[in-house]
């Protein structure tokens, strides 16, 4: 059998309705949200780990590469198949297998929806609380791969944090179960730790045990709009300094808001050049006291407009507003470089002046916005004409003065998108020497024949 006779092969071990050829499934497995794209010669629609397993079998015996593919939502290339070869979607892998409060877990396929998860919790009076910005669209096995956080993480932390137990098919087609629906479990190895964040490259996760905690009595917002964006970091110190723990503490620049007013409506945000937002959760009575406590808190930090928000549905609408802001930064027609670098907290205000000398230095418009409870902060270039070599070279040395000071103050190029592609060349200044080494070695050592998501950020 020749090289190009393997997709038949497969079809027939696999069954035709599992699998697709044509050139409009092909062409919509080719990318995710960044720019890359290389087409896969197959793609496989796995509806069981005993499909995952025949894949990885056979692209094993022949040395076929293999890139998993979640919802398709990434924002650094991290699923683009770069050299061909069968990309494994999970998409059909979506059911949730039980949630079980006794246990506090639930058990789901990795192509559930995160937020079809959520509801299916708050439902059985428990709660998911990892929640990405695009929670309706992606999916577990794809929070699983980058690691994904949310708003809620300051609070409740991120998707490695909930992860309990695994089932994993290695690259040769055996079935990994590690970990399980126990809190508290030390016994060899952290292999849940290590195959979360791994982005495709040591397994595929096939099903996964996630920790659940009871749902909060009671959730409440605030926002604020401040004068100038320095402000409203400063704030955010004020706020953690005082003895708040909010659920999420979220930061948004005069860019961005600018941006979204032309979106939803000038009467959207108030004026000003920073808007923060705030949530906490708990029991009722507590709420409404902290509520006022940090209400004039807010007006003593120079805050010039406060809302609240003291119910579901309300809570909901702004946070369909903060959802927004990706949006609104596309419909100004510049392509968005989104990096989700990290900072230590105490550095948020000096991030934001550097990102304004970047702007002045580069010409590039800097809009910033995200978790600022965690300095996880969104630093996205927005960029004209991206196409043009020109423009994409000066993009390319704005990204690594942003990355360089970053790493500099101690922080990390991704908090929570991953490196895929995209800060690949940036990947090894990040671990260093011997963290970069390690990488390799476990690379090595669980997948030999590096067929799994090849040419990614070991290459």
């Amino acid at each position: 059998m020749s090289n190009s006779d393997w997709p038949k092969e497969l079809e027939k071990r696999i069954g035709p309705d599992k699998v697709s050829v044509r050139n409009s499934v092909i062409e919509e497995h080719s990318s995710d949200k960044w720019t890359a794209s290389h087409p896969p010669d197959m793609v496989v629609f796995a509806e069981s780990t005993a499909d995952v397993v025949k894949v990885l079998k056979f692209a094993h015996e022949r040395d076929i590469a293999v890139t998993t593919r979640g919802a398709g939502v990434g924002y650094v290339g991290g699923c683009v198949p770069v050299l061909g070869g069968i990309a494994l979607s999970t998409a059909r892998m979506n059911r949730i297998l039980g949630i079980h409060p006794e246990d506090g877990v639930a058990v789901v396929q990795p192509g559930v929806i995160t937020g079809e998860l959520q509801e299916a919790a708050e439902k059985a009076g428990w709660m998911y609380p990892p929640d990405p910005a695009s929670l309706k669209e992606c999916s577990i096995g794809g929070n699983i791969a980058t690691n994904a956080g949310g708003p809620r993480c300051l609070k409740y932390g991120v998707t490695r944090h909930y992860v309990l137990g695994l089932e994993v098919v290695l690259h040769d087609g055996k079935v990994l179960r590690t970990g399980g629906r126990l809190h508290k479990n030390k016994t060899g190895f952290d292999l849940c730790g290590l195959f979360t964040g791994s982005e495709g490259m040591l397994g595929v996760v096939t099903e996964a045990t996630l920790r659940l905690i009871p749902k909060p009595g009671s959730r409440s917002m605030l926002t604020a709009i401040f004068p100038d964006f320095s402000m409203a970091a400063a704030a955010v110190q004020a706020i953690l300094n005082t003895g708040h723990l909010p659920s999420a503490l979220e930061i948004t620049d005069g860019f961005t808001l600018e941006a979204a007013r032309k979106r939803l409506g000038e009467d959207a945000f108030p004026p000003g050049d920073a808007h923060l937002m705030l949530e906490i959760d708990g029991r009722p009575a507590a709420i409404a006291h902290e509520l006022d406590e940090l209400d004039a808190l807010l007006q003593q930090l120079g805050a010039t407009k406060l809302t609240r928000a003291l119910d579901e549905q309300s809570c909901g609408e702004l946070w369909q507003q903060r959802r927004e802001f990706s949006y609104s930064l596309r419909d100004t027609g510049m392509t968005k470089l989104n990096e989700d670098i990290v900072v230590p907290r105490s550095k948020l205000v000096e991030l934001i002046e550097f990102a304004g000398q970047l702007q002045t230095q580069t010409g590039i418009d800097i809009a910033c916005f995200g978790h600022a409870g965690d300095g996880n902060i969104h630093t996205n270039l927005m960029v004209g004409d991206y196409d043009n070599p020109l423009v994409r070279e000066k993009a390319n040395r704005a990204l690594d003065m942003l990355f360089n000071w970053v790493l500099e103050q101690g922080g990390a190029i991704t908090g929570e998108h991953g490196v895929g592609l995209a800060k690949k060349r940036w990947l090894h200044d990040a671990l260093g020497e011997v963290g970069y080494g390690l990488h390799e070695d476990i690379k090595k050592a669980l997948d030999p024949k590096g067929i799994l998501n090849p040419g990614k950020f070991l290459e």
